[in-house]
């Protein structure tokens, strides 16, 4: 289940290309359409982006208001990917319909900007739904752990299990160490597994011993075997499998205590 589009070291997430896609073409209808009446609909076309993007947002972090509160600035760091687009959806819509009565020229160009950007974001997100499951489980990998002994990932087949792919060289890995690390006691039910990517023994064990971060189900994969298996080159990368073992969701990108929340509600 690859959902995103790899170039070169970039790294993009389909919805997030999708969301690039109606915008740009929404600019581009309601500039054409605003041509013939002369007037300007590109501002308003942008604070309707905004509106949308601001609303999402602060509807997301409502959603899960008990995992913000615990670190209120972490509302402010959009990084954790945490956004409602149901709720921008709307919010931008009725931002642009309260332009209608104001400035009654703009309403030609809004309502096809709109529904140009609509009819792109739904179509676009029905695709992605609908895409086929691409049979993905947990891989036939083994690797060795901390005090040495050698663990198949299979053996965590039967729970519901978080794959972390991290580095301690990686910023945004270290970063959410910690959420990972509290999710992995408030989570009995679930394995959490962590697979350090090409790095020795001594330099992880010294690292999460600075940083007293006793983690169960720490792999060392020197090789870069499961990044390889899953096709992808970014870090962090986080997978998520049901208990059967099959890939439900792929994560790229730091996660906050909300997101994980979020995927793991779906996991479940």
């Amino acid at each position: 289940m690859n959902n995103v589009f790899v170039i070169g070291p970039f790294v993009l997430p389909y919805a997030l290309l999708l969301v690039f896609a109606a915008v740009a073409l929404s600019l581009f209808v309601g500039q054409r359409m605003a041509r013939k009446t002369g007037a300007e609909v590109e501002p308003v076309l942008w604070k309707t982006l905004l509106v949308g993007v601001v609303v999402a947002r602060l509807a997301f972090v409502w959603e899960f208001r008990s995992a913000y509160l615990a670190s209120p600035l972490d509302i402010l760091d959009i990084r954790d990917g945490g956004w409602s687009a149901t709720a921008g959806f709307v919010g931008a819509w009725l931002f642009a319909l309260s332009q209608h009565g104001r400035r009654p020229a703009l309403r030609r160009p809004l309502q096809f900007a709109l529904l140009t950007g609509s009819v792109i974001w739904l179509v676009g997100s029905i695709a992605l739904s609908a895409r086929p499951d691409t049979g993905q489980e947990l891989p036939e990998l083994s690797f060795m752990s901390l005090d040495g002994q050698t663990v198949p990932l299979a053996k965590f087949k039967g729970q519901p299990t978080v794959v972390n792919l991290w580095a301690t060289w990686c910023p945004p890995c270290v970063r959410e160490m910690p959420v990972l690390r509290q999710a992995q006691i408030d989570y009995p039910g679930v394995n959490f597994v962590f697979v350090n990517q090409r790095e020795s023994v001594d330099r992880v064990d010294a690292w999460l011993k600075s940083r007293q971060l006793p983690l169960r189900n720490m792999l060392l994969d020197v090789n870069g075997q499961t990044a390889a298996a899953f096709k992808q080159r970014a870090l962090p990368m986080t997978l998520f499998f049901d208990a059967k073992g099959r890939l439900v969701s792929t994560r790229i990108g730091e996660l906050s205590s909300a997101t994980l929340i979020e995927r793991l509600d779906e996991l479940r």
